[in-house]
């Protein structure tokens, strides 16, 4: 828009991003930000000829008082002021930034930032409020992706700010994100709209001042359009993201699945994917496990990326950090808000076959029966279970059913010599949060002969000349928690 914009032509072009973006409903409640400066003072003016000539709208003025400037009674006046002249209802706070800033650690932008948005929320809400309508102009969109293309942001920072983003179910809507600020100006002036200026805005001590004071200008000797070419970079690059978002959305709801409050999926799914798609899906689960707390750290879903791909190791285990866990267990890969708990450990002594014995510590039942090399066994009449046989009459008692120690051994029939339990769960690829609802079986002798559905020692093997048979089940009587 070229400067010489009048009044007229700012609302319709405000009327029709209105439209294009479904920024509001006839008869919306609205909490208008207002600081004073000229870019609140011509939105609060403009949503006002709106709410009258056009589309009705209820409109609350709202202003924080900072307290960090001498002229911060005169702006908190100007819009009282203001509010009154429209017939509009007023609501103001006056914040204590710094003793905020002790408290949280943030910097002062920061601080004042979210006391900030903390009462415009809060007014909302005590409104009924569909959006909170906010002043920034295509000048702060420049600056915007400058400042995160500065700190090293993804294609989701170089979006810069949207035009109708929901926070704590309120729309933020921001009218005038296509117009510059020298066309605002130009309207205040024409108009006669009495506004203050920010004598701050003029200290580069503040970064977003440094960006519009000193980067921008400097850039501007190389590209004279580098404003605009900034938020064209924006306009194409929030376009792209929300395509992006939409197909991670699909892929999630394609590959991840849930179970125990945990979401998992498939490493060779995920490795067909597009790298892109990879890492926007990482950072989906990620989002969804931090209760919406968006995750950016480029390095952190890197890193997790990276694990998944690379064939080294099948298991492994990365703290991501904020109470959250990536697991890879072979073919899958769980993320969880914490990692498994192991099982406690346990020690049940059988001096004779018992008919079942009840493990609360990995939500198990023994059943023991002692047949005929001839009689059926258990697994048609209990269903699917870890079961094994052994000749009864060489077994010595009494037998042990306890949970796995470091270093333990085992006969594995078929094999000469030892074999250690570890190496064994992991031919047999077991996942390491599966191992350890998984017992031992140790006869009389110290000799470790079942580890129930994995495998049995060469001890006590059921032959011809076997005249009793000792068969035991491992069931389940809990609900598998992973």
């Amino acid at each position: 828009m070229e400067s010489r914009t009048d009044l007229n032509m700012l609302m319709d072009h405000v009327l029709r991003t209105a439209r294009e973006d479904d920024l509001w409903l006839p008869h919306d409640t609205i909490v208008v930000a207002v600081s004073g400066g000229p870019d609140s003072v011509a939105l609060l003016h403009v949503l006002h000829r709106i709410s009258l000539q056009y589309v009705p709208l209820h409109l609350v003025c709202a202003h924080v008082h900072h307290g960090l400037r001498a002229e911060s009674d005169q702006e908190e006046e100007l819009v009282r002021e203001l509010a009154r002249e429209l017939h509009l209802p007023f609501e103001g706070v006056r914040i204590d930034v710094p003793s905020y800033m002790k408290e949280s650690g943030k910097g002062m932008e920061e601080a004042a930032r979210d006391k900030r948005y903390a009462f415009l929320h809060e007014i909302a809400q005590r409104y009924g409020a569909a959006s909170i309508a906010l002043a920034h102009h295509a000048d702060d969109q420049a600056e915007t992706v400058l400042l995160h293309l500065l700190r090293g942001s993804g294609p989701g920072g170089l979006k810069g700010m949207k035009i109708k983003r929901r926070e704590k179910n309120v729309e933020l809507i921001r009218p005038f994100l296509r117009i510059y600020k020298t066309d605002l100006l130009g309207i205040c002036e024409q108009n006669g709209y009495a506004y203050a200026l920010d004598s701050s805005n003029h200290s580069n001590q503040y970064r977003r001042n440094a960006i519009r004071l000193d980067v921008l200008p400097f850039l501007g000797q190389y590209n004279g359009q580098i404003r605009q070419s900034l938020i064209q970079l924006a306009d194409i690059a929030g376009m792209e993201d929300d395509y992006m978002e939409q197909a991670a959305d699909h892929t999630y709801h394609d590959l991840v699945q849930h179970k125990g409050g945990r979401l998992y999926f498939k490493a060779p799914s995920f490795l067909a994917l597009h790298v892109a798609l990879q890492r926007r899906l990482i950072k989906l689960i990620l989002n969804y496990l931090s209760a919406g707390i968006e995750i950016t750290d480029f390095h952190k879903i890197e890193l997790i990326r990276q694990g998944i791909i690379q064939n080294k190791s099948t298991t492994w285990s990365l703290d991501i950090g904020g109470g959250l866990a990536c697991i890879r267990e072979y073919d899958m890969i769980w993320f969880m808000q914490k990692p498994p708990e192991q099982s406690k450990s346990y020690t049940y002594e059988l001096q004779t076959a018992v008919p079942e014995l009840f493990i609360p510590e990995i939500g198990k039942t023994l059943k023991m029966k002692v047949q005929s090399p001839h009689d059926r066994y258990f697994s048609e009449m209990a269903g699917s279970c870890a079961e094994a046989v052994f000749d009864a009459g060489q077994l010595k008692f009494p037998l042990t059913l306890r949970s796995r120690l470091p270093g333990d051994t085992m006969k594995v029939m078929g094999l000469n010599g030892s074999k250690k339990v570890k190496d064994i769960f992991i031919d047999a690829k077991i996942p390491p949060s599966v191992r350890s609802r998984i017992p031992v079986l140790v006869d009389g002798s110290g000799n470790m002969i079942w580890i129930p559905g994995v495998r049995r020692s060469m001890h006590a093997a059921v032959g011809l000349q076997t005249t009793s048979v000792l068969h035991m089940c491992l069931e389940d009587t809990a609900v598998e928690q992973l």
